[in-house]
């Protein structure tokens, strides 16, 4: 968070800086003669680069809220692989409640907090393997029990691939081509509404400060928001902290 803050200040103190630069070096009664052409400028300036930012916050929020939703839908098929097991009478059901609930624990303890630092503990694999090593020695005793044990199967393979998604969207984020876009358009366009002349300064600055601030602000939310796991604003653990209550209720 005070990185952010810092970041938005210095932004604005960057667009405040060079209007000063600008007013030193051209008072605002000759830079009043050419408004109509900066004003001109600057509005397709301004329009093209509000199109860009909303285009890109759009997108990285629905990236996030997708990687929200793959880790519930992951969570949700490790609870309905532990519910699925209990329908097993097989004593290696047993094992699949107890890898499902070490799942869970070490989503939550280890394996959420590493993505921040994109480094993955080798516990998450590990189990996922010893859940499909224990389903396969699973034996079906009667047709209801055949059924389950299938739906099992196909269940861990969706849970599988929702945490390899998982793991893939905490290692994604924009190009650094889209970020040289989305910062040279803001340098720009704060340039250019600082070569409006205008007789007074003190409006003038404010308008500079809102507009720096307002774009300092949506780069920083557009960071935040485009690693799903990493920064001030990501996912949480919160479908395997409730799968744990769910194992505690069975």
């Amino acid at each position: 968070m005070l990185t952010n803050i810092l970041i938005v200040i210095a932004g604005v103190a960057g667009a405040v800086a060079f209007l000063f630069a600008v007013t030193h070096t051209s008072p605002a009664h000759s830079r009043k003669e050419s408004n109509d052409f900066t004003g001109a400028l600057v509005a397709v300036i301004g329009t093209t680069y509000a199109v860009l930012l909303a285009f890109m916050l759009s997108g990285v929020w629905a990236m996030f809220q997708q990687a929200e939703i793959n880790a519930e839908q992951e969570a949700n098929d490790l609870v309905n692989v532990y519910r699925l097991s209990l329908q097993l009478s097989d004593p290696a059901a047993l094992q699949i409640q107890d890898l499902a609930r070490s799942y869970a624990h070490m989503a939550i303890d280890k394996e959420f907090p590493a993505l921040s630092e994109e480094s993955l503990p080798p516990e998450g694999a590990v189990l996922v393997a010893d859940l499909w090593s224990t389903s396969g020695k699973v034996k079906a005793s009667t047709p209801n029990e055949q059924i389950a044990l299938t739906q099992l199967l196909s269940t861990l393979g969706s849970m599988t691939q929702h945490r390899r998604i998982r793991i893939m969207e905490s290692r994604e984020m924009l190009p650094p081509i889209l970020w040289t876009v989305l910062i040279a358009g803001g340098i720009i366009t704060v340039a250019a509404a600082c070569f409006f002349g205008v007789p007074n300064f003190r409006f003038h600055l404010l308008q500079v400060i809102v507009l720096s601030f307002l774009i300092s602000l949506v780069l920083v939310a557009i960071a935040d928001i485009d690693r799903p796991y990493q920064g001030d604003v990501k996912v949480s653990p919160g479908g395997f902290e409730f799968a744990l209550q769910t194992f505690s209720n069975k």
